[in-house]
């Protein structure tokens, strides 16, 4: 029986149909006007219908994959930094609201399990995955199951610490791996030195507009020789490919899959992690590693929340 999967961020929610094989029947996307709880939940409703009547199936579960911190099994995000929200009972609004159960989990949780399903993880038992994109996240699993943790956080990459008392984090806490590789800080920290106009070539690649700069600006400045540039560049790799290389010392995944949009336009800094894993990683937890790009894309996590449902 098809099942619905939610992928809310922090501008659109996307709804989907998806059947049994992880195959998208019919979806919809609907902006995020305003981002109360209430108005989010009608919009995740809305998008719901619209995938639903298109689709021409009835379903009975939900699966919503949201980018925060989950309490457990409750649905209560706990900390939701793209939407501003601590501590929101979503999963109980949705069930009240839709009708039918509700499951919420991270949303690289549902990216891992939709490409473990459906895509670049098909076939593997034990799987890292880590995508870098506005944010920094990962998800773990072992054994074929998703692993969880105590408390429902487990995985979270981009909030361990890197620098103590370094920058702040989306999340509220200092010197999170996030605050210095998320494409969101990579950004804020390349607006920062273009607005000291220290930088000639940060200038001419945005005209001195801090709206122009993006992750790949940082990049193309680095490249082109920018001395402080390229140290934001480098601190902020160098982190990331540690990061990966000490989980994969830790997990021995046979399978680590990388996405995101910062790994997907930015090819030095995946090069640099992939460098890192080799450099890094112990040489037993390499033996047999397969590193690959994700496949399903946007979709991961709208496939994966469907399939967790």
């Amino acid at each position: 029986m098809p099942t619905l999967g939610i992928d809310l961020g922090g501008t659109f929610a996307r709804a989907a149909v998806v059947d049994e094989q992880g195959r998208i029947v019919a979806a919809s996307k609907i902006p995020l006007a305003e981002r109360s709880p209430v108005a989010v939940v009608e919009a995740i409703a809305h998008a719901a219908k619209v995938a639903v009547e298109t689709a021409g199936a009835p379903v009975h579960s939900c699966g919503v994959g949201a980018a925060g911190q989950i309490h457990g099994e409750s649905g209560v995000l706990a900390v939701a930094p793209n939407l501003g929200w601590r501590n929101v009972p979503l999963g109980d609004m949705l069930k009240t609201r839709l009708g039918f159960s509700v499951r919420v989990v991270n949303d690289l949780s549902a990216a891992a399990w939709g490409e473990l399903n459906a895509g670049a993880g098909r076939g593997a038992h034990d799987m890292y995955t880590v995508f870098v994109g506005s944010g920094v996240g990962s998800a773990i699993i072992a054994n074929g199951k998703l692993v969880n943790g105590g408390g429902g956080v487990a995985g979270e990459l981009g909030h361990i610490k890197v620098v103590p008392n370094g920058r702040r984090c989306g999340c509220g806490e200092l010197g999170c791996l996030e605050a210095y590789v998320g494409g969101h800080n990579l950004i804020a920290q390349t607006r920062e030195l273009l607005a000291t106009g220290r930088s000639a070539v940060l200038t001419e690649l945005t005209g001195g507009d801090p709206a122009r700069v993006t992750p790949v600006t940082l990049e193309h400045a680095a490249e082109q020789g920018d001395a402080e540039a390229r140290e934001i560049y480098e601190r902020a790799s160098l982190m990331l490919a540690i990061a990966v290389a000490n989980q994969v010392t830790v997990l021995n995944p046979a399978r680590l899959i990388l996405g995101g949009g910062v790994l997907a336009h930015c090819p030095g800094i995946r090069r640099r992690v992939l460098e890192g894993v080799q450099a890094f990683a112990s040489n037993t937890s390499r033996e047999g590693l397969l590193i690959t790009d994700a496949e399903l894309g946007d979709d991961s996590g709208l496939i994966g929340a469907a399939l967790l449902a």
